[in-house]
């Protein structure tokens, strides 16, 4: 969360509690969601500069204090009829995986602090084969919220803000590893992508999940099986934002479990900002990075499974 949004919160969450500010909106009629913690700041909507030749999504550009950003409009990414009058508009200004965009929506409702255990994970039916943009959906005051991918809608407008495996693929030839290594990421495109280029990276032997709650189910397998930390679980990789569990809560129960002692806990997000990365710290997880630098990442479990 950014300073100014915390100031004007009042809250500052604690590390591992498995809760987060949800800022709701309004696009059409429909009502949505974005994590506080993605926020860098509100401002009132004013007409853009258009670019010629620009994605579709883009409506233009603009510059608040001497930061030219892009401003990306809600309704067309996701396929709603524009409204045209914009007297009570807002842009949600985002600052993840170290770019800031502007996000063109009709209303600001207000903040609400929400478990994600109250966050359901999309089916297949409203997500279906990984098109959808929907990371979650909670009920608040009677009203159903929809968490949006941002990353995604941010990713196909612009494809180099994603993961790539060209950064795998100029490490040259490398030793395949077979260390088992779990993954807790509930984007399916970036979890794809992530198992492709760890694959190419020479990390074969990965144990998918789709939030933080199924990836503590899958610990809690091993440690019922009497696994051993090295060799049945090498290391974990996690996203920050999950529904059921985020990251920081599914790393709070491994760093607190004696059966999972020296397991190493890798937080690889587009969150992890400065306040983000004293909570990592705070947790003792053993690295932290920003989506997309996987060649970062596969640097680190060079270092970290030796």
């Amino acid at each position: 969360m950014s300073e100014a949004m915390a100031n004007e919160t009042g809250i500052l969450l604690e590390s591992g509690t498995n809760e987060l500010e949800l800022l709701e909106f309004v696009v059409g009629t429909q009502h949505y969601g974005i994590n506080v913690a993605k926020i860098s700041e509100l401002c009132p909507y004013q007409e853009p500069t258009m670019v010629p030749n620009a994605h579709p999504f883009i409506e233009g550009i603009f510059m608040p204090r001497e930061r030219l950003i892009t401003v990306i409009n809600l309704a067309r990414a996701l396929g709603l009829p524009e409204n045209q009058d914009t007297k009570q508009d807002m842009y949600i200004i985002t600052n993840f995986n170290r770019i800031y965009t502007a996000f063109h929506v009709q209303q600001v409702l207000g903040i609400h602090r929400v478990s994600w255990e109250d966050i359901t994970k999309p089916d297949s039916t409203i997500n279906g084969g990984g098109k959808g943009i929907a990371t979650g959906i909670t009920k608040i005051d009677g009203k159903i919220i929809i968490v949006l991918d941002f990353e995604k809608i941010v990713t196909e407008v612009n494809p180099e803000t994603g993961l790539k495996l060209s950064e795998v693929e100029a490490m040259g030839e490398r030793d395949r590893h077979d260390c088992p290594i779990l993954l807790a990421e509930d984007s399916p495109l970036l979890l794809e992508m992530l198992k492709k280029c760890l694959i190419k990276a020479g990390y074969t032997n990965l144990i998918p999940t789709t939030n933080g709650l199924e990836a503590w189910n899958k610990l809690e397998e091993i440690m019922a099986e009497d696994g051993v930390v090295g060799k049945d679980i090498a290391l974990v990789i996690t996203d920050i934002e999950m529904p059921q569990m985020d990251g920081h809560h599914l790393a709070k129960r491994i760093k607190t479990e004696p059966k999972l002692e020296g397991l190493p806990v890798v937080i690889f997000s587009s969150l992890v900002n400065e306040e983000m990365r004293r909570k990592g710290e705070a947790l003792g997880v053993d690295a932290q990075m920003s989506k997309p630098e996987i060649g970062r990442l596969v640097h680190q479990l060079d270092l970290l499974l030796g």
